[in-house]
């Protein structure tokens, strides 16, 4: 009863899904390009995996609406563009034309891609130009 319970909330379900397909999608990549001691490779390989993902979960968000399922939470998708998957978010929302009308979700995605683009900017500022 305890196992079954913890995947009756729709926002757990999609996030263990989601994570653990760009974990395995990932890790798989990595292992294929055979770069097993390199953190950048496998932080690309990571971010490769997490934007397909993330591209593919609007694909299908905009299935089971069209289907009159039931959907993936607006949680979810802005979880993936938080973990890195904003590219794919972006590509997902301009090729399904998905989520491209609702205010609050366009407001909610720009802010984390300013987020983002804020804290890699402060990283390379602090890794190339720190004196």
């Amino acid at each position: 009863m305890a196992g079954s319970a913890r995947f009756k909330s729709p926002r757990r379900f999609h996030l263990i899904v989601g994570l653990t397909l760009s974990l395995l999608l990932g890790a798989g990549l990595w292992c294929v390009l055979g770069q097993a001691q390199r953190w950048p490779m496998a932080l690309a390989c990571w971010l490769f995996a997490l934007n397909a993902v993330a591209f593919g979960y609007y694909g299908y968000d905009k299935w089971q609406s069209r289907r009159g399922s039931s959907r993936v939470p607006e949680f979810v998708l802005h979880a993936l563009a938080i973990a890195g998957g904003s590219l794919g978010a972006y590509l997902g929302m301009q090729v399904f034309r998905h989520k491209t009308i609702k205010g609050s979700f366009r407001i909610a995605f720009w802010l984390i891609v300013v987020l983002q683009v804020t804290l890699l900017g402060w990283i390379v500022k602090m890794t190339w130009w720190a004196t």
